[in-house]
């Protein structure tokens, strides 16, 4: 993952693209017994679509709605039930076996509910031949968007997504409202600033707990916090690191950490801050909302029908 990544804004003239995205990223064949994904077209060439073509626009579309870029695809392949299993083939379409190491791990793996009702951040095991496993982070039925965070060795950093459907009864969840505040695991989490599209904005989360503020954050991956948003609709993917680092002489470690973020436009946006305290893990979640919002459509009052009397009457 690149510190402090950025996503460069872009026209909402390219609206029409988002609106296809939902489909970019589904791959062919089963990613384990309990779970299946799906094969588009659009990516079906991947000479013409796939590896690399910019003009296909992987290089001005937000991480994570591409299966395939730069030459490099995201494959799940058949894993154990439990398990999830992928692999990354290169441009000479053989999987990828070396990767470098950012923020201590070679591969991250999130995971989110397309509804964003669900979200996991794991790292899996890379096995001689190419092929990523971890326990499964797919909690329930549902679409899933499954997101590779990497950088292949000599190459540069990517992160590549694709479509995992769990079977079995679904009930969609609405998003959250909008908050500033979030609850997790005993801990409060207050999120100050608001993100504007085509700009960096700083967004700062502080943590508390029983009223205390929390001044002995844990450092994670090489970091006091670790931020995804991710884009209601097509679910395009933001990954920044907070401003300084562990034991660098001047960040202190907590209650407060801060991040520089640009998201690509106006929307509504889920935010997962993974922080670290009590030697385990936290993820607190906010909703928020970026730029100008559509205005609500505008109700009308029934016109009274000529010869009908009340207004709203019908036909039996």
């Amino acid at each position: 993952m690149n510190t402090a990544t950025k996503l460069s804004g872009f026209a909402l003239g390219l609206a029409a693209v988002f609106a296809g995205a939902y489909g970019i990223g589904h791959v062919a064949g089963p990613a384990a017994p309990a779970a299946e994904t799906r094969h588009d077209t659009t990516d079906t060439d991947h000479g013409a679509a796939g590896h690399g073509d910019e003009s296909a626009g992987g290089a001005h579309l937000p991480g994570g709605l591409l299966v395939s870029e730069q030459g490099y695809t995201l494959q799940p392949v058949t894993a154990p039930a439990g398990e999830f299993a992928f692999r990354i083939t290169g441009p000479d379409g053989a999987p990828v076996t070396r990767y470098d190491v950012a923020h201590d791990r070679r591969m991250h793996l999130i995971v989110a509910r397309r509804d964003l009702s669900g979200f996991r951040h794991v790292h899996p095991e890379l096995a001689a031949d190419g092929t990523w496993r971890v326990a499964s982070p797919l909690a329930g039925p549902g679409v899933w968007r499954a997101f590779a965070d990497f950088t292949p060795t000599g190459g540069e950093p990517l992160t590549l997504g694709v479509d995992v459907t769990v079977p079995g009864p679904l009930t969609a969840r609405p998003l959250p409202a909008p908050a500033t505040t979030a609850t997790v695991d005993g801990y409060t989490v207050t999120l100050t600033g608001t993100p504007e599209p085509g700009r960096t904005s700083r967004l700062t989360l502080t943590v508390s707990r029983a009223g205390r503020p929390v001044t002995d954050l844990q450092p994670y991956l090489g970091a006091y916090g670790h931020l995804v948003a991710l884009r209601q609709g097509d679910l395009a993917y933001l990954h920044v690191h907070p401003e300084g680092t562990p034991d660098d002489g001047r960040t202190p470690a907590g209650p407060a950490v801060t991040f520089a973020a640009e998201v690509p436009s106006a929307g509504a946006y889920r935010l997962y801050l993974d922080f670290r305290h009590g030697d385990a893990v936290h993820t607190a979640e906010f909703t928020v909302l970026a730029g100008a919002q559509p205005a609500p459509a505008p109700t009308t009052a029934p016109t009274p029908d000529a010869g009908h009397g009340t207004p709203g009457h019908g036909h039996s």
